[in-house]
């Protein structure tokens, strides 16, 4: 596994304070705001807006750093960012207006309203195409990152027709953007006119989003807060860059029902507010409708991972006991939580894509729910919760004691080892070392068949300066693994071959 979240917290573009927006200069600095400038300094991240919703009132709204580092042109609550894919959760409303109007049942195979489609596309419906389960093949290549036929609307359609489907409808999750091109067809279809104008007159100005509109990098954008990337295609390989550079994102009009709508934290506060306050959507059963994650044919569910878990109506889910939420989420670099039961919502906007604000949306939520703080233990597995609170007790060098005691309690508790690497992990960004040392060793002694346990306990010890021992764990994990290609560079770099 490579170093998730490696720390290295380096000053970016000086202090974030003074580049506060003037708002923010005018009132007391709170602990949000310290919380959030230490995150944009350890991840690199330019410029972020924030705004949090409770009552159906927008309670903080702050912006911070600098929206064009290039002319240092510091963020305001007027500065635009890209929201991505967060575009997917406004076509699932536009899709359930139409439904709310008759025009259209989730429930209707996308044939009903698209003709000339390959056959086994034919009984694929509308919700399997917005929760990413119909199978479809993807109209981007395998990265994700180019359209086929070259951004060509004409050509992209005639040659992902010619492909077969991925999989059986409804037999797993796979994130496809093909499904979300068809469904800008239907808007436009039912509605008499092109989805884009359909969602501006139905939910942008709807909402009161006077600053949010669809475009990419190739518009010209008053007060844009462009794009920002901490990654680099050197010879052909993908290379993580010492600081961010400028990113360039275009989106084809056929295709901005996938990606493409620009806003702010303020615009997408007034627009959770519209859907919450059913300006949006009339009948409270459209939205438990278009909040509800889809079931596979195993009748589990799927997500892109363990937080985002689950898939809706263009709407992630955080589907869990404690503080569940829906969460779309955009290009890595922007993120809505509406937690359904806390009268809670959290808008996070950056310029920098892979910085995944939605990582510690649930820690800023924890400044209004204490219990959802990460140094609570809130987010993790509840074999991990019950592990912590015993290591918190007794001490983290006890843990295979603690453990055996556990389990002496409990035959039947057990420990995932994914989850436990995960939380060694945590613990490393978190900077708590000696703590992610002794999970990492719990985890190789629980799992000591496994290659990923002996290379993520190398990279800690490397990490901590102790290259015998983690040269000595990467051997292993090669000798467990010849393919592991983590432990073979590092074995290559470490013996200076």
């Amino acid at each position: 596994m490579n170093l998730k979240g490696t720390i290295t917290a380096i000053i970016f573009f000086g202090m974030l304070l003074p580049f506060l927006s003037k708002a923010q200069q005018t009132s007391k600095t709170d602990s949000i705001d310290l919380f959030l400038m230490q995150k944009m300094r350890n991840e690199q991240i330019p410029a972020l807006q924030l705004a949090v919703i409770r009552q159906g009132k927008i309670i903080k709204l702050n912006s911070y750093g600098t929206a064009n580092p290039e002319n240092s042109i510091p963020a305001t609550d007027q500065s635009i960012f890209s929201i991505n894919s967060i575009t997917k959760a406004f076509v699932g409303i536009a899709i359930m207006q139409l439904a709310e109007e008759e025009k259209l049942k989730v429930s209707d195979p996308i044939s009903l309203y698209i003709d000339s489609l390959p056959v086994p596309w034919q009984k694929i419906t509308l919700k399997q195409v917005l929760t990413h389960t119909s199978g479809l093949p993807d109209i981007t290549d395998a990265d994700g990152e180019q359209l086929l036929g070259d951004g060509d609307e004409n050509l992209a359609w005639k040659k992902v027709r010619m492909l077969p489907l991925e999989f059986n409808t409804g037999d797993k999750f796979s994130y496809n953007q093909t499904g979300y091109v068809i469904l800008g067809k239907i808007i436009t279809k039912l509605s008499g006119v092109h989805f884009t104008k359909f969602i501006e007159d139905r939910q942008f100005k709807a909402a009161g989003m006077d600053l949010t509109r669809f475009g990419d990098s190739f518009d010209i954008v008053h007060n844009s807060a462009g794009a920002y990337t901490l990654f680099k295609y050197v010879g052909g390989r993908r290379t993580k860059l010492d600081s961010p550079g400028t990113a360039y994102k275009q989106f084809p009009v056929f295709y901005r029902t996938a990606a493409g709508i620009l806003s702010t934290a303020r615009d997408m506060a007034n627009w959770i507010i519209a859907l919450q306050n059913g300006k949006l959507l009339k009948q409270q059963s459209s939205i438990e409708t278009l909040w509800e994650p889809a079931l596979l044919n195993n009748g589990k569910t799927g997500g892109f991972n363990q937080l985002t878990n689950g898939y809706a109506l263009g709407w992630p889910t955080v589907t869990r006991a404690s503080h569940p939420a829906v969460a779309p989420v955009g290009g890595g670099r922007s993120a809505v939580f509406i937690y359904t039961k806390d009268d809670l919502a959290i808008v996070v906007l950056t310029n920098l894509m892979g910085s995944n604000p939605d990582q510690y949306v649930d820690e800023i939520a924890g400044y209004y729910i204490p219990e959802m703080h990460q140094s609570n233990g809130f987010g993790l597995p509840p074999a991990i919760q019950k592990l912590r609170a015993a290591l918190l007790k007794h001490g983290f060098e006890q843990a295979p004691i603690v453990l055996a005691n556990l389990k002496k309690k409990t035959p039947s508790f057990e420990l995932n080892e994914n989850e436990l690497n995960a939380w060694a992990y945590l613990l490393l960004k978190n900077k708590e070392t000696k703590q992610a040392l002794s999970i990492f060793k719990l985890n190789v002694k629980l799992y000591p068949e496994s290659a990923n346990t002996y290379d993520s306990l190398g990279e800690m010890q490397e990490l901590m300066g102790d290259t015998n021992a983690a040269l000595l764990n990467y051997k292993k994990s090669l000798a467990l693994n010849p393919d592991h290609k983590n432990a073979f560079n590092r074995i290559k770099i470490l013996s200076g071959n």
